[in-house]
């Protein structure tokens, strides 16, 4: 494989989303871009929405994977914050217009003109993005993050999506005071880190699963402080007025006038996951002046933040090693929830 040449990788052809083997050309690295090896690619559910078209906008041939980790091989003459063989990471998304407010303040996730996603996005040249489930990438190099050396390739991959999904809203709303309370809905790839970052920051923390099989876990590997089954109306009682914050992953439909209940005065209710509708009682809100606020990964300052935060904290995400050729068994089982919490392509051993 030639240095320009031919990227390897799986894409989904059609909305079955079943992936298999896949040759493309990447665009040759330009004055500014970073071209990386990558040796690591976190599953996400983005992967599940876009391979199997339920948004109905996906555009085949198609190259999931947006948590992105390997090593630089080649950088553009005016990039001076990467070398090669440093270790880089890519997020959600790989371009945006650098020019609007959102851009000029790090916050490129929200860019005015719309950023552009790591895969099936449209870039400027009018290309369609392909994503990490391959065997390198060429990105510019504003949109790519430096990992330390000291920590591991497969365990960053889903920082850049999971990790930053969560981190970015609780420092937004100040949720990394020692002492307060959190509750986080859901314990999948998303909530798991949510409790690692509420324990990291020194919270109080409960855990609102649907299954009581994930307590054990919840309490003694990701030391949260209480696990709560969501449908026990006991248990929820004995909470109300008592959360400062609340982080929902939850991506299934659920009820929200419950969990408003657990507020305190003046308490933060943060949506990271998209069911298909919010509905609550204006009194949930209005009494108590709660806030309740929606939030999408996070901007390139954020999320280099996150990454050495993760670094200098030893935080790590459980993760679940795969090969790519189980990358359809294991979209599959993301579907089913049966994974602890993130499964990450081993694409430097098994892409071949």
């Amino acid at each position: 494989m030639s240095e320009k040449g031919n990227c390897i990788g799986y894409a989904a052809r059609d909305p079955s989303g079943v992936l298999s083997h896949y040759e493309f050309s990447r665009r040759d690295l330009g004055t500014d871009d970073v071209s990386i090896r990558i040796t690591h690619c976190g599953v996400c559910y983005a992967d599940v929405i876009w391979t199997r078209n339920k948004h109905g906008d996906s555009k085949y041939p198609l190259v999931p994977g947006h948590e992105i980790a390997g090593i630089v091989k080649e950088v553009g003459s005016n990039v001076k914050r990467f070398k090669v063989g440093d270790h880089v990471g890519v997020g959600t998304y790989v371009n945006s217009c650098r020019d609007c407010e959102y851009c000029n303040d790090g916050l490129e996730v929200q860019c005015v003109k719309g950023s552009v996603f790591t895969f099936n996005g449209v870039d400027a040249d009018g290309t369609i993005t392909k994503g990490g489930y391959s065997s390198h990438i060429v990105v510019h190099d504003r949109y790519c993050y430096k990992i330390p050396d000291n920590y591991p390739l497969a365990s960053a991959a889903p920082l850049l999506c999971a990790g930053i999904t969560v981190y970015a809203p609780m420092m937004r709303h100040k949720m990394n005071q020692p002492g307060k309370s959190l509750g986080v809905i859901g314990l999948g790839g998303l909530g798991h880190m949510a409790v690692k970052f509420g324990k990291a920051f020194g919270l109080n923390v409960t855990v609102f699963s649907t299954s009581i099989t994930k307590k054990e876990e919840a309490l003694s590997q990701l030391g949260a402080d209480k696990f709560v089954v969501s449908s026990d109306q006991e248990q929820m009682k004995a909470l109300v007025k008592s959360l400062d914050f609340i982080v929902d992953t939850a991506s299934g439909d659920h009820p929200f006038d419950p969990y408003m209940a657990l507020l305190k005065t003046g308490g933060i209710f943060v949506l990271v996951g998209f069911p298909s509708e919010i509905k609550f009682s204006p009194a949930s809100l209005n009494l108590g002046m709660k806030t309740i606020s929606g939030s999408i990964t996070g901007g390139t300052k954020d999320t280099q933040e996150m990454i050495d935060f993760c670094a200098a904290h030893g935080i790590h995400p459980m993760i679940e090693v795969i090969p790519i050729q189980y990358a359809n068994e294991a979209i599959d089982r993301l579907t089913k929830r049966d994974v602890k919490y993130r499964f990450v392509i081993d694409i430097e051993n098994s892409l071949k």
